[in-house]
């Protein structure tokens, strides 16, 4: 989906830390919530649009979606995966 290199320099805007790219489980389970309305994202607007894959900073706080094969880095954009079901 994401190739290794851009995978290997990505990294999150707000804290420059690494992402790795999410398990195909999480993300279905995101679009899972996405569909029922249940997602918002940092800047507390709904998520309407399913993700293709996902990027989660390494200390495990965001998921950025990747749509389209373009990771969408962008620091609102990013979905808190504190308190989601999938995210133990």
């Amino acid at each position: 989906m994401i190739d290794q290199e851009l995978l290997d320099i990505l990294a999150c805007p707000e804290t420059k830390e690494p992402v790795r790219l999410a398990e195909q489980s999480l993300v279905d389970e995101i679009n899972a919530q996405i569909e029922r309305g249940e997602i918002v994202n940092r800047s507390g607007a709904k998520v309407v649009k399913t993700m293709d894959g996902g990027l989660i900073r390494e200390d495990g706080k965001y998921l950025y979606p990747i749509e389209d094969e373009i990771p969408i880095m962008l620091i609102d954009e990013a979905i808190p995966l504190e308190g989601l079901t999938t995210a133990s």
